[in-house]
């Protein structure tokens, strides 16, 4: 991992970072390499040629899959070494994940075991608690499931209805009520899931299979992952022992919102390599299909669409990885970094695992619904690859909470750290400044950009702050556009550092790709900046600062279809996807 100092969660508005304090995805060793390999493998050679079986459902398939994968090592990275796992660092963690794309139904279950399914026990339960469920789980000799959503408590979760009271001889909780929406809860060993003892204090439960008065509604019907069992948990008078509460009494939201946490950055590691995916099939499919005596390859439009596709997915994955190299560089310091100290430290990233995750999944959506117009009218076929892609892409902007929720969380968060002076936001909006010149160098009048960026989103979060206080959350219309303009200038800045380490490493010429990526990464954020930017400032009330944003966005445009024809025409050239 990169050597530098710490970073608060949000300080990329206010500091000025060198590309070599990031982490990118070319600083995987060879170890890390090899997890991502054999994954991928695995999913060739035993997952993909299982789809038609996944996807109708046969349980006994999918089951059997994660148990071995379980064999290979895949289940384990997040747990523990002394209960049974690898205790990798988040990095191998999401590149693992990363790797496994490719199946949609089935990467959702894996996803659920390595991370709702089990991280709560990892990072909550007892000793014996992890004693007894983590080797099982990092093996696949045990599956889990993760129980929160209720019919009346979706992004609500605190609104949960599901009741837990003591027995009178104070040796097990009664729980009574349901879960809705709980992914592979029928095939799940333990559920880890969430009730109010005594109607009022939300908390953590862990319920084995086969608990008497435990039961599951049928399987809904989905728009996408069709092979996922996805249904309703119901208890009646369930007796659950006192041994296994999970975490603190009332304490069950930490365990929530701090789990969705992990989930957000793993989930953004996954929409990139479903993006990958995706991209590989377009551009073989418009490698060998012609119209009109060419290759579709050899059409200005297809090429538009191919660089586009891969501009998208190389800054997701610049932002997800820059975002877990943060975590693990504040978990090596951790004095236990599955205790308190460790859950610290991913919760200081907060925002950024959100941005990754509305980032990642909104990336993924553009990616497949391109593919399908590569495919045209077989791209609305089952026999294709791209209809399924583009069914099951599109649950990732929903579950782990909405992309809506975590919007809300950025921008909110982000004001939090400023009010409480954790973070000087505030006073950096007090002095914009004069607008950012370009600098020496290929990415230099991009690194203007980037500076222009964080002023103007530091311009309005303090705007927005000093107009609404402690009402803005109130404000979603606002607070909607200043998570988007926040992570607009995330996502630059971050593939812009990433493209800087390329260019020192390679070279001008061998970091090609990255320095077109960069251009129209850079110039789609600020053109989005200034839209949002004014939006916000009409709304508010203060037109006065229009002024000040038209000098923040002046320049010289870069040539976005000249570098989506750079990335295109290597694509073609190489005959496959390459950065």
């Amino acid at each position: 991992m990169p050597n530098a100092a710490f970073k608060r969660g949000g300080s990329f508005l206010v500091d000025a970072l060198l590309p070599e304090e990031i982490f990118t995805p070319e600083d995987f060793d060879a170890e890390q390499q090899m997890y991502a390999k054999t994954a991928r493998e695995f999913v060739e050679k035993d997952v993909l040629p299982r789809d038609a079986e996944i996807e109708a459902k046969e349980l006994d398939v999918t089951v059997g899959l994660l148990k071995k994968s379980g064999e290979l090592g895949l289940l384990m990275a997040d747990i523990p070494e002394e209960y049974g796992g690898l205790g990798l660092d988040k990095a191998s963690a999401a590149l693992i994940v990363e790797s496994l794309a490719g199946q949609g139904s089935y990467q959702v279950f894996h996803l659920v075991q390595t991370g709702i399914g089990s991280l709560p026990i990892v990072y909550y339960g007892t000793p014996e608690q992890k004693r007894r469920y983590l080797p099982g789980l990092a093996d696949g000799s045990l599956l889990g499931c993760y129980g929160l959503t209720e019919t009346a408590a979706g992004s609500d979760a605190l609104a949960a209805r599901t009741k837990a009271v003591l027995s009178a001889d104070g040796s097990h909780y009664v729980l009574n009520g349901s879960k809705q929406f709980i992914t592979s809860a029928r095939v799940a060993d333990v559920l880890i899931v969430f009730a109010k003892v005594g109607g009022e204090q939300f908390t953590g439960f862990l319920v084995d299979k086969g608990t008497a008065g435990l039961s599951f509604g049928p399987d809904e019907h989905k728009m996408g992952i069709h092979g996922c069992t996805t249904s309703s948990i119901i208890f009646e008078d369930v007796q659950v022992p006192v041994g296994n509460v999970l975490g603190e009494i009332g304490q069950g939201h930490k365990i929530a919102f701090n789990i969705l946490n992990m989930g957000r950055f793993k989930l953004g590691a996954l929409a990139v390599g479903m993006c990958k995916r995706a991209i590989e099939h377009s551009l073989g499919y418009c490698l060998e299909r012609k119209q009109f005596g060419q290759r579709l390859v050899a059409f200005g439009a297809i090429r538009e669409k191919l660089g586009q596709m891969v501009a998208r997915t190389y800054a997701a994955e610049s932002m997800a990885y820059r975002t877990v190299g943060l975590i693990d560089q504040l978990l090596a310091g951790a004095a236990d970094k599955y205790g308190e100290a460790g859950l610290d430290s991913i919760e200081e990233y907060s925002v950024e695992c959100s941005m990754v995750k509305v980032v990642g999944s909104e990336a993924l959506d553009h990616v497949v619904d391109e593919m399908v117009q590569c495919y045209g009218g077989y791209g609305y076929c089952g026999e294709y690859p791209a209809e399924a892609y583009y069914r099951d892409s599109r649950i990732n902007r929903i579950y782990e909470g909405t992309n809506e929720i975590n919007r809300l969380v950025i921008a909110t968060m982000l004001v939090r750290k400023a009010t409480s002076g954790v973070l000087p936001l505030f006073e950096a909006a007090e002095d914009v400044g004069v607008p950012a010149e370009a600098a020496t160098g290929v990415v230099g009048a991009e690194q203007a950009v980037v500076a222009n960026l964080k002023k103007i989103a530091l311009l309005v979060l303090g705007l927005a702050a000093r107009k609404y206080g402690r009402g803005l959350g109130k404000e979603q219309s606002i607070v909607l556009r200043l998570a988007d303009l926040v992570s607009a200038t995330y996502v630059a800045e971050s593939t812009l550092l990433r493209t800087q380490k390329d260019v020192a490493r390679r070279g001008e010429a061998g970091a090609a790709l990255p320095v077109a990526v960069t251009r129209i990464t850079c110039e789609e954020a600020i053109d989005q900046a200034e839209r949002l930017a004014r939006q916000c400032l009409v709304a508010m009330g203060e037109s006065g600062f229009l002024e000040t944003l038209a000098a923040l966005v002046k320049r010289t445009p870069a040539d976005v279809v000249a570098a989506r024809e750079v990335i295109a025409a290597k694509l073609v050239e190489m005959e496959r996807l390459t950065i």
